[in-house]
């Protein structure tokens, strides 16, 4: 069985569900498009290729294989997205979450049910309906959760709004001992610079101390304001409206030392590198086409 066990977003991995590219289905028509930046790809023509997001992800998968993380992958569903693992499920001390996602992505979770054999059922929590929640908005962080949301009275008609004010009340009632903290995210359905499609896309924790923050995903100042006055502004890395679009905030820590990171990310990998972290470049600018990047791809299980 596995002891799951996640209190924060780098403490050194051990166990992980990594995404899949294999079959990923043909070019979503328009209609399809989840967010903004895939309907872009979609109607220019450069929407990725499924042999260079496998290549991708083998490429991060051997970067988990070399610091000896086991990395579980979902069964292969013929012609469906799996690449964004961190959508369907997310793990907050030794509970597992099961996201509510979008309809059409129900079966994803299916393909993982090998890895949920492993967990014990009383650690598989399963939110009501009205909980929208996925795992690109929540971060344990030691005694906090943060969670990126979006609570106007407009929700219903952002494809781009995942998580909502039921989904807060829930993980605080869930979590009593973790103090939730939420901050309102900016959405477009259909400007990719202006979504902040999760919490991730606008804002990650790091090792050391430091953080990666970028100020135009935030709705309400105040908010960005408070992970400013955390982390301290010394330890931020603040990204600009393209490096957000680019995903730069959505690298992933394997441990308080190491980053995996896109290898184009070359301001913030050397920002990385000039404070005493390990960098771990890998290709992975297909893959970003589709909005999620190095974070969105994975489902960590066991951090020590």
């Amino acid at each position: 069985m596995l002891q799951l066990n996640i209190n924060d977003e780098i403490s050194p991995l051990k166990a992980v569900v990594l995404g899949i590219a294999k079959s990923s289905g043909p070019i979503p028509t328009v209609e399809e498009a989840y967010d903004p930046k895939s309907l872009e790809h979609i109607k220019a023509g450069t929407y990725p290729k499924e042999e260079d997001m496998i290549q991708e992800m083998e490429a991060f998968r051997k970067v988990f294989e070399k610091y000896n993380v086991k990395v579980f992958r979902p069964e292969i569903l013929i012609d469906c997205n799996q690449i964004f693992s961190r959508d369907i499920a997310f793990v907050i001390g030794d509970k597992l979450i099961k996201a509510n996602i979008l309809p059409d992505r129900e079966k994803e979770v299916e393909a993982i049910l090998h890895v949920l054999d492993k967990i014990d059922d009383n650690h598989i929590l399963h939110p009501p309906d009205n909980v929208h929640v996925e795992g690109g908005d929540v971060m344990p962080w030691n005694d906090y959760i943060f969670v990126g949301t979006y609570t106007a009275p407009d929700y219903s008609e952002f494809i781009t709004a995942r998580t909502n004010k039921a989904a807060i009340d829930y993980l605080r009632k869930q979590f009593p001992d973790k103090k939730v903290k939420s901050f309102e995210l900016r959405k477009s359905n259909t400007i990719a610079q202006d979504n902040a499609l999760h919490l991730d896309c606008c804002f990650q924790p790091l090792g050391k101390g430091k953080a990666i923050l970028h100020k135009n995903g935030f709705l309400v100042e105040e908010e960005y304001q408070w992970l400013v006055d955390f982390f301290g502004k010394e330890n931020i890395f603040e990204i600009d409206a393209l490096e957000m679009y680019n995903m730069f905030s959505n690298v992933f820590s394997i441990s308080p030392n190491v980053v995996v990171s896109e290898r184009n990310f070359t301001r913030l990998n050397n920002w990385l590198r000039e404070h005493g972290f390990t960098v771990e470049e890998i290709p992975y600018a297909e893959i970003s086409k589709q909005e999620g990047l190095l974070r969105c791809s994975t489902l960590p299980l066991i951090r020590e």
